[in-house]
């Protein structure tokens, strides 16, 4: 390990609450079941891992369901202690530290198992319909053929709606968070529904990494950031951030995706 990370990690422990005194923090977030959810009791699956990091490192959260874009601003000016958990933006640096990797998405095509869907690059995907949600990052190469009028899009308001969609075969393809689409179909469609799509096993990407998010405006962030990386190590190391990943039940038709975690 380097030195300037051996001394991060020194100072983040010298920097730790007693826990006599274990600090609560308030964490502004927004609604992505199961990543991060009020309609759970553990609060999503990420929100979970970021609970067990800081918990880990000393600290109590509680976290403050908003908008996303909401929570975003808000959190920038210091409003809140932090705001989790988003995709990895260079732009996001100018005014966060940024965590270690709490999740990384998989994101990949789900389509009706009427169609032979083997693709390898999106020109293979110019015969379909393809639903896509307008406010969604997915990749700069899809939106630049989405743009183009090079893929047939239909601009759907969520991924409920994609699903639906899907469903009555009004559209052939969507692109979307794997554990997302698996807890969307067990929520809200009946199992015959659920078995008319797949999930095709390539990823779109596999550097889709998230992150806890604290505001360089606070004076003690960057010491909370570096205590909280501790933390999600020792979730990587033990097994436990394994563990609450493999929480989603996803369709009995479909086939796994294996994808590496990195930290």
């Amino acid at each position: 390990m380097k030195t300037h990370h051996l001394l991060a990690l020194a100072l983040a422990v010298l920097l730790l609450p007693a826990q006599a005194e274990r600090k609560s923090l308030r964490i502004a977030t927004g609604e992505l079941p199961p990543y991060a959810t009020e309609t759970r009791p553990d609060q999503g699956i990420a929100l979970s891992i970021v609970r067990r990091a800081f918990e880990l490192a000393g600290y109590k959260v509680e976290f403050h369901f908003l908008p996303w874009s909401r929570a975003l601003a808000e959190s920038k000016t210091g409003k809140w202690d932090g705001t989790a958990y988003w995709g990895h933006k260079p732009e996001h640096e100018k005014a966060f530290y940024l965590s270690d990797n709490v999740v990384t998405e998989q994101w990949v095509l789900i389509y009706r198992k009427t169609i032979d869907l083997n693709w390898r690059t999106l020109d293979d995907l110019r015969p379909y319909q393809i639903a896509i949600i307008q406010d969604y990052t997915y990749t700069p190469e899809l939106w630049a053929m989405v743009k183009s009028g090079e893929l047939k899009s239909d601009s759907t308001p969520d991924d409920l709606a994609a699903l639906r969609k899907l469903v009555n075969g009004r559209v052939d393809i969507t692109p979307m968070e794997r554990n997302v689409a698996c807890d969307l179909l067990g929520r809200n469609f009946i199992e015959g529904e659920a078995n008319r799509l797949r999930a095709h096993p390539k990823l779109m990407t596999d550097k889709f990494t998230t992150h806890l998010m604290l505001p360089r405006k606070l004076p003690d962030s960057r010491a909370r950031v570096l205590a909280f990386n501790i933390g999600l190590k020792k979730l990587y190391e033990s097994g436990e951030h394994a563990k609450l990943m493999s929480q989603v039940r996803c369709p009995s038709s479909w086939s796994e995706v294996t994808v590496g975690l990195p930290k």
